[in-house]
């Protein structure tokens, strides 16, 4: 499944709109905790995460995610923000719990890998 069809179904906000969404997702992760997501995330996946702060940009990039959904309605922080577009990754809010958003994704097809 593409990352837009994704942002589509959920209605998701993309905070990096100049980002291409045009990626593959792969699976899904969800934590909070970053050393968690290094150890135990794969390549392609979209994670969910209510951690605003740039450190999410950099485990994504090192684990070569499709991108970042954060939830609660928490917005990025202007360095994340930008630290997102320098390495392209996308990112985006949903006003959905994890817990909700997780079964929503489930439901779509997306997986833990």
């Amino acid at each position: 499944m593409k990352l837009y069809e994704i942002v589509n179904s959920l209605s998701l906000e993309v905070k990096t709109p100049s980002l291409d969404l045009n990626k593959e997702v792969t699976g899904g992760y969800v934590s909070d905790l970053l050393s968690d997501v290094i150890g135990n995330s794969k390549k392609g996946n979209v994670w969910i995460t209510l951690q605003t702060h740039q450190n999410i940009i950099a485990v994504a990039t090192l684990r070569d995610m499709s991108g970042i959904i954060l939830v609660n309605g928490r917005n990025p922080d202007v360095d994340t923000l930008l630290k997102a577009a320098e390495q392209g990754i996308p990112l985006m809010v949903s006003s959905l719990p994890a817990f909700e958003l997780v079964g929503r994704l489930y439901s779509l097809g997306i997986r833990c890998q």
